[in-house]
Order: C-alpha cells, then structure tokens, then sequence
C-alpha cells in the first residue's frame, strides 16, 4: 500500500470531447505528475450506434451495415487521437491508462494501440491488456430460456419477452477490479469496453493501494471520485449555472482537466492542471455529484456509495475535498445496456418569425397532418413542436425567430421516405403562413436508423470477467459479499421539517435559477435534476419550496399525465450540500437513442426550471443573482 496519494487525471469525458488532455497531462508530468489518465468515451447514444456496427459485422454485411449506422469502427476512435500524441511521454514517465474506449469491439481497438505502440518503438515500455465480459447478449438470452430471470426494464418495469423489439447487442457495466488486476500485472494501457464510468478510477485506486474488496469505504470514496472527474470539464467549470463568473481573466476560455487525489484511507481531493482555465469550488463538485444519480445509494459492481450526508471542503483555490461518504456492499446484480434497432426518423423545420406564433404552428400542423394523412399509418411517431419564444421588440430578426419541428419515426426507410415525408412537408410552403419558410439542409428530413435501449440487470456471477494481458486471461471473480436493495430508492415527498414561506418575508417574482443552481442529466428514460443553494437560509426556503407537488406545476405541460409510461417523481435531500434531489422517471420517453425531444440527453431539464418564476424572498436576490 503506497503511503501517498493517488494522482488520477481525468482526460475525457464523451466520444466528442476535445483530445489534447491526455497528451498535455503527460508532457507536464515533472510540474504536475499523475500517476493515471483515465478516459471516458461510452454513453447510451454511441453503445448503440457501436453495438449495431460490431452485429452488421459479424454477420459480414458491412454494406447494409454501413447504409445503417454509418461507416466506422465499433470502438471509439477519437481515443486514438488523443493517446497518439501522448504515447511518448506515457513511456517516459511510466503514467498508466485506462480508458473504456472499446466499445462493442474491444479487442480490435487493442490491437490497434498494439500496433501503434510497436511502430513508435515504445513495446518495451508500454505494455497493453484489454478487458473482456461486458458482452452478455448470450448471457441474456440463456437467463429466457431457463426461466431464471424476466429481466424487467429497470426504468418501465416491462419484461424483455414482452419488448416489441429485437435485442442484438447487450452491454453489461463492469467493476474496476479487472484494471486494478491489469495494472497489477505489469500493464500500462488498459482498453475497456463498457466499464462503468467510475469504475477506471477504481480500478486505478484499488491497484495504486492494494485495496481488497472488502475495504468498502475506501472503494466508495474512490467510486465518487470516479464519478466527479469522468465527464472532465464537468467538475471543473463546463455545463455550470454559475459559469457566468468564469469569464473573469479569461477562465472559461479554455476550461483544464480534472486530478482526483486519492490517499490509501479513500480521503479524495479534487484539482485540476495547473495553469488551467475553469474552476474547481464546492458548487463545481456539487454539479458534478447530482448529476446522474437516481436517490441516495449510487451502485456500482464493485461497492455502493450512500450520498445522503456527502459534503464538500474548499481546502484552499482548485482544492476540494471530499466528506462524508459512506458505503455499502454492491448489489448482487450489474446494470445491462440492451440494444435493439427501433426504426429510421427524420425531421423537418420551419422558421416563424415575429407575430403570431402560435397560431402560425396551429395552422402549419393541422396542413401537415392533412398533406401527411395518405402516409401516417406507417408512422410510429409524428409530433410538432415549437422551440423557443421570439423576443418582444428586438433589434434583430433572429431574435424574432422561433422553429417549428416536425418530427416523424417509421419502422422501415420508406415508411418515412422523402416521398412519404419531407415531399409532403416541404410542399406545404405556398399555402403557409405569413413568411412561411422551410430549413433548405433537406438532410435532416432523410431517413436515418434509430435505436431502442432497454436497461435490466443481470447476476454478476453470470459475466465472465477477464483481463488479458502477455497472452494470458484472468477471471475476475465475482464480491462475494453484496447486498440486495430495493426496486426504488428511499423518497421524500416533501421537507420533513415544513415551514410557512412567508416567514422568509417579503417576496418577488423571479426566475428559480435567479438564486438557485442545478444541474440535470440522463438515464435511459429518465431524467435526473438536483437542486442547490450557496447560502443555509436560502435552503431551508428551498427545500420547503420544492416538493414533489410543487415541483410537478414548475415541470407545467413536461409533465404529461397522459404518457405511458407514466411519469413520476421521487425526491432526497441532500441537507449538507443544501441540495434537493429529484428523478423524474420517463419525463424522457425512451430515452437519447429513440427520443423524439430535443432534449434527448436530459441537460436541459434543469434550465428549464431555473427559468420558471417563483415567489423569491427579496433579501436572498439583495444578495445577487447567479
């Protein structure tokens, strides 16, 4: 067990992040050393998009396949361009990777970054192994056979023999006790497929101090760790409510890249490269931790994390510390990504400037339903929609501008074709509205593959986790100690403690977000939205505002009583990051892959309700407003 801390630098988070950090946090190594990158490339969206490729390759129809998801690898290649650069300086200074990059094609990505490393000379120094398990399709389909499990949707509470649609992929979310194994064995870069998003951090942590997996406390602190630094620029300034004091010198320019400290006792500090933009700051962190949780315990495969008293110390400028912790075994199960194709969609969009919006929406949509009349019982989904409010009086006409959307799924190409679709809708123009205009990128109204995404979860001990590494496999046994939690998370309906608003004195009308952050976040269908406060007394107006009931009339005509599945709301508090915690189960239909919302990845719920007027009491907003 090492007697210092862990340095884990988190060099990613999402297939489309920027690529320099893994290469920046090596080179500066003798100013600002880490021990290992970890990077973060897997989201609901590309797992789909990789399973289809992997399945259109395998059954050798790579030109249908092609045609369907786009040309492209099954793994994540943009890790390419970011470990590249980077490979001689990860040699120099010994620093460790482990990135789950891998996708559906795991061993095709190593074998390239084998090849990559061979041909820059460095096979002495950097040794690679790759993780294997996460595809359990096979694993699956047995479990129906025998009877053994119904694999309810974690989310809808359907069973899978009862789902319209046809699995062909299904990613399981691995622990970091396989990495921790590989590192232990002598490798330098470790690729993964669908690792959970924590769990490089773990694995890093657990290698780094020798943990066993009984030293839960230790593992949960480093799971939130893993959580707080693998979306990068999460933690340190991007996606922020209160990014607006970051322009000051320049600091959300370019926002650095997340450390996370980890000592052999499971104490974790935040940081970030030195010299770098953004910020590190309780609120930093606290946008980071409500993001993605679903209630107070967070699950992983290797510990449970319970987040009901978590805090955060700002040790000093970019130095957070994490308190507060506590843990719990792991469930006996691991959560499984299921994909499946859903059909082809296409999209349309009008422009409407000015006066009379809504009635000009009301008037396009009911022409387009009538031109779409001859075609719509091919559609599995139509729906209209306008995005955004035209200003009052503004100087400029895109100021003055809303856009009608119109949106259509089909179960085959030409249930939705040009013919059946954008003809008819494009068509329209000559008897629109006053100023009626279409979107001239006709792209968008073609045909394009969807994906369904159905979420269950399977025993651990059914996944054959392995390392491989110098031509050998190690099987990662399954925790032998677990524990078996709840379908749903323990939920509060409102404050225990009520106290009459008024005693807050007198009030305003202002934005919610006027005084209060947030931060929102997907999760298959559902949506996830924290709430926090700077200050104890805007809290305790906080929490006794946003109940459950009250909440529902902030979400207004989002929440539709009328949706199947029904939406519906559980609530926590978390009083020492003064946050209120909500999960809106199914507020996103069915999810990022098939959604026909604009907000498919849940990032704008949050600012959503930050923008809905509330009675704010006048001395909090004397204060300033964010």
């Amino acid at each position: 067990m090492s007697s210092r801390a862990i340095r884990v630098a988190g060099a990613s988070g999402s297939a489309s992040d920027r690529r320099h950090a893994m290469a920046a946090f090596a080179k500066a190594y003798p100013s600002d050393p880490v021990d290992v990158i970890i990077s973060d490339y897997m989201s609901e969206v590309n797992m789909t998009i990789g399973a289809a490729r992997k399945v259109d390759s395998a059954n050798l129809t790579a030109d249908m396949g092609n045609a369907f998801v786009g040309a492209g690898p099954a793994f994540e290649a943009s890790f390419l361009e970011a470990l590249e650069p980077a490979l001689e300086d990860l040699a120099k200074y010994g620093i460790r990777v482990a990135a789950n990059a891998g996708n559906a094609d795991v061993q095709g990505l190593y074998r390239i970054v084998c090849d990559m490393v061979e041909k820059k000379g460095l096979s002495g120094q950097l040794k690679v192994a790759w993780i294997s398990g996460d595809e359990v399709l096979p694993a699956i389909n047995d479990g129906l056979k025998s009877g053994t499990s119904k694999f309810k949707n974690i989310y809808t509470g359907q069973v899978l023999e009862k789902w319209e649609f046809e699995p062909i992929y299904a990613h399981a979310y691995l622990g970091g006790m396989g990495i921790a194994e590989a590192f232990r064995q002598g490798a330098h870069i470790v690729i993964c497929g669908r690792v959970a998003d924590a769990s490089p951090v773990i694995g890093a942590a657990a290698w780094f101090h020798r943990w066993e997996r009984e030293q839960l406390l230790e593992l949960a602190n480093a799971f939130v760790a893993g959580h707080l630094i693998e979306c990068s620029n999460y933690v340190t300034g991007g996606n922020f409510t209160g990014f607006k004091a970051l322009e000051a010198n320049g600091r959300w320019v370019d926002i650095g890249y997340p450390i996370a400290e980890i000592s052999a006792n499971g104490s974790v500090v935040i940081t970030k490269q030195k010299n770098s933009g953004g910020t590190v700051s309780i609120h930093t962190c606290s946008s980071q931790l409500l993001y993605e949780i679903q209630g107070p315990w967070y699950f992983n495969s290797d510990v449970t994390a319970v987040l009901d008293q978590i805090w955060f110390e700002q040790l000093s400028t970019d130095r957070v510390a994490v308190r507060g912790v506590q843990a719990l075994p792991p469930p006996p199960t691991t959560k499984v990504g299921i994909t499946a194709r859903g059909g082809f969609q296409a999209e349309a969009w009008y422009f409407m400037t000015g006066l009379n919006v809504a009635e000009k929406a009301r008037m396009t949509e009911q022409q387009l339903r009538k031109g779409l009349a001859p075609y719509s019982d091919k559609f599995t989904t139509l729906s209209f929609s306008v995005l955004g409010t035209p200003g009052v009086d503004v100087d400029n006409q895109n100021a003055a501008t809303s856009i009608f959307r119109i949106f259509v799924q089909g179960k085959e190409a030409n249930d939705v074709g040009t013919a059946r679709f954008l003809r008819p809708v494009i068509d329209n123009i000559m008897q629109g509205y006053p100023g009626s205009t279409f979107h001239l990128d006709f792209r968008q109204g073609m045909p394009k593959p969807y994906f369904e995404y159905y979420v269950t979860l399977l025993d651990q001990d059914k996944v054959s986790h392995k390392v491989h590494f110098n031509g050998q496999e190690t099987l990662i046994p399954p925790p032998t100690l677990t524990k078996t939690f709840p379908e749903r998370q323990p939920s509060q309906s409102s404050s225990q403690i009520e106290i009459d608003l008024s005693k807050f004195g007198p009030t305003t009308r202002a934005p919610l977000g006027s005084i209060v952050h947030a931060r929102s976040g997907d999760k298959g269908s559902d949506c996830n939205c924290g709430f926090w406060v700077v200050h104890q007394d805007e809290y305790v107006w906080l929490r006794n505002l946003l109940s459950v009931d009250n909440i529902k009339l902030l979400l207004g005509k989002e929440y539709d009583t009328s949706r199947v599945p029904k939406i519906e709301v559980e609530r926590f508090e978390l009083p020492n990051l003064r946050a209120v915690h909500f999960l809106f189960r199914n507020l996103l239909d069915r999810g990022a892959t098939s959604t026909a919302t604009v907000d498919f990845l849940g990032k704008n719920c949050a600012e959503f309700l930050r923008s809905r007027w509330v009675d704010v009491p006048v001395r909090f907003l004397e204060r300033g407003r964010l």
